[in-house]
């Protein structure tokens, strides 16, 4: 069977835990900075994990880690 090849934009933004959990980044924290609260900013820098509905087709695009 050939190699599969990793979607690039998915191997940057998703990571994977030992347990299989999909780790991946909030969104919203990249520009248009001065109308969002500073609680609100603090909250998008803490990581997260992916929903369930969406751990199959990730771990799709990222087959090798």
């Amino acid at each position: 069977m050939p190699k599969l090849k990793t979607h690039s934009g998915a191997k940057k933004r998703f990571n994977l835990t030992k347990t299989g959990k999909v780790k991946r980044a909030h969104a919203y924290k990249s520009h248009i900075l001065n109308k969002k609260s500073t609680k609100r900013k603090r909250g998008l820098r803490q990581g997260t994990y992916a929903d369930v509905t969406n751990e199959a087709t990730i771990k799709r695009m990222v087959p090798y880690k």
